[in-house]
């Protein structure tokens, strides 16, 4: 660093009269000549200062290779901070299994993002990660053409992997005071239906009513808010709160046109809910797809854990598999548990391919195993993540690698924090079932593009606070008392004796767009 300059005795320059032109002219040459040294100064300061290598340089930023020129000067990494949350910059090597997963998959799954990812995409205002995604995509596209040959500047023999490595860093991110997130599953189901009301199909699919009103949310939208509260109107100026699901069920918008189509029963219709989509399935072979559009506002209840309260389902056998089998067993009791949950979603016709994947809230195509459901006010759709977890995919008991590039495509009302996620698993009843068992801790990687900088902002994180037991053990360690002997009995307030609250039972609702 350069010392500045100290002033000793009189700098002031003596004041020329205004009479005497050789003394101003010569007064405003000196003036000048002192400016010119000052910037030479602070250049040459400027220059030495950009040439220190910080600890971010040294360990996290990997060279890329762009098509940009090498003399143009990339701009400094902006400071990354989210709310709540601790995360800790990592190398490649630090991620299990990063080398052995099919990042070509992931790669695809990513360009399919960058289709919606704009230079000034408004979902992304206020967010961490902010526009810094579309630079990544411009890279992406110059890979994917050089890959097929089209002349592109870039290396032909660029990996997927080598992108992700050229132009992310891997962050692992969890709430504060956490080393994990949690993950569970979602898929689309397949359920048998008809266009019209017959005696087998006669549970409505009802489109959005035009009575919904969202204050500050114009009704002729194509969009719909994801959370907070929906009105019907009442003669001119009355609004009150809209018809909670017990009232839907029991006929309150028949009559109205508003039937898409008609399936079996209501556990069908709850089902479709909590998934965000459906195919349904008609007798004539055809088939019509559905997608969430709205809701009418009320906060959603999960009927598994009313379940688990009244002792009919212990909450480590919760399954969406085990809900649905009850209620089909149980029609009675389950319309009380079912309307238990007021919140009621609204769809609307998507016009797809029999076997098209549903669209997420980024609204582009889904893909199996590799779209992933976040919190929307944290995360911007596009973002790659990394989840590294042991999950039963294969059965109840089984505890398979997780271990994947996924892509931020959607989203839903119960995800919520830094690391939670729902992963899509595709349509059909053992996607069904593989994703109605996931409700597991998981390690979550965030692939940061290079234009933020992790570890500047993590100098001023806050640490967590330290937790009761370590602060017992340390007080009894201070008293003579060994902490060993206080670890076979953790206190109530120990994180061994109260776990962080989960939603076990089974789902809590998505409400996708």
């Amino acid at each position: 660093m350069c010392r500045p300059a100290t002033r000793t005795g009189n700098w002031s320059e003596p004041k020329p009269r205004a009479d005497d032109v050789t003394v101003k002219a010569r007064f405003m040459f000196r003036a000048m000549l002192q400016c010119m040294a000052v910037l030479a100064l602070s250049s040459l300061c400027l220059s030495m200062f950009a040439a220190q290598p910080t600890y971010a340089r040294k360990k996290l930023v990997h060279r890329s290779t762009s098509h940009h020129s090498a003399s143009k000067a990339a701009p400094a990494p902006a400071p990354m901070r989210f709310d709540n949350s601790e995360y800790e910059p990592l190398l490649w090597t630090e991620i299990p299994g990063w080398s052995s997963d099919d990042q070509q998959a992931g790669f695809q799954t990513f360009l399919n993002s960058c289709k919606s990812i704009k230079p000034a995409n408004a979902q992304a205002e206020g967010k961490v990660l902010g526009q810094t995604l579309h630079g990544a995509c411009k890279a992406a596209q110059y890979v994917k053409a050089a890959a097929h040959g089209k002349g592109a500047p870039l290396d032909v023999s660029a990996s997927a992997r080598g992108f992700f490595e050229n132009h992310f860093r891997p962050v692992r991110i969890a709430k504060l005071g956490e080393r994990e997130g949690f993950v569970t599953g979602y898929y689309e189901p397949i359920i048998e239906g008809s266009k019209t009301k017959t005696d087998e199909f006669s549970v409505p699919i009802y489109r959005k009513p035009s009575n919904l009103f969202v204050p500050g949310h114009a009704a002729s939208s194509s969009s719909f808010p994801n959370k907070g509260k929906v009105f019907r109107k009442i003669g001119r100026r009355k609004f009150v709160p809209y018809y909670d699901r017990a009232e839907i069920e029991d006929g309150a918008l028949d009559g109205r046109n508003l039937e898409i189509c008609w399936v079996k029963s209501q556990t069908d219709v709850l089902f479709i809910q909590i998934q965000g989509s459906a195919r349904i399935k008609l007798r004539d072979g055809g088939m019509v797809r559905i997608n969430y559009h709205a809701h009418n506002g009320h906060p959603y209840f999960p009927v598994g854990r009313e379940l688990i309260d009244r002792g009919i389902v212990p909450k480590e056998e919760m399954s969406m598999q085990r809900i649905r089998e009850w209620m089909d067993a149980n029609p009675e009791p389950a319309k009380d548990v079912r309307r238990k949950n007021r919140s009621y979603v609204f769809f609307r016709e998507v016009k797809l391919g029999e076997n098209d994947e549903p669209h997420g809230a980024q609204g582009v195509a889904l893909t199996p195993g590799r779209s992933i459901a976040v919190d929307k006010s944290l995360h911007v759709y596009g973002t790659p993540f990394y989840i590294h977890a042991r999950l039963p995919l294969e059965g109840e008991n089984a505890a398979t690698p997780f271990q994947r590039l996924v892509v931020a495509q959607d989203t839903g009302s119960a995800i919520i924090g830094p690391a939670r996620a729902d992963i899509y698993f595709g349509a059909g009843d053992e996607a069904g079932r593989v994703s109605g068992r996931l409700r597991h801790n998981a390690q979550f990687v965030m692939l940061v593009p290079m234009a933020l900088d992790p570890v500047t902002a993590g100098k001023k994180m806050p640490l967590p606070k330290p937790r009761p037991a370590i602060k017992i053990a340390a007080e009894k360690k201070n008293e003579g008392v060994k902490p060993a002997e206080t670890q076979h009995k953790p206190s109530k307030s120990s994180p061994k004796a109260k776990s962080p609250k989960r939603d076990h039972s089974a789902h809590a609702d998505k409400k996708r767009h």
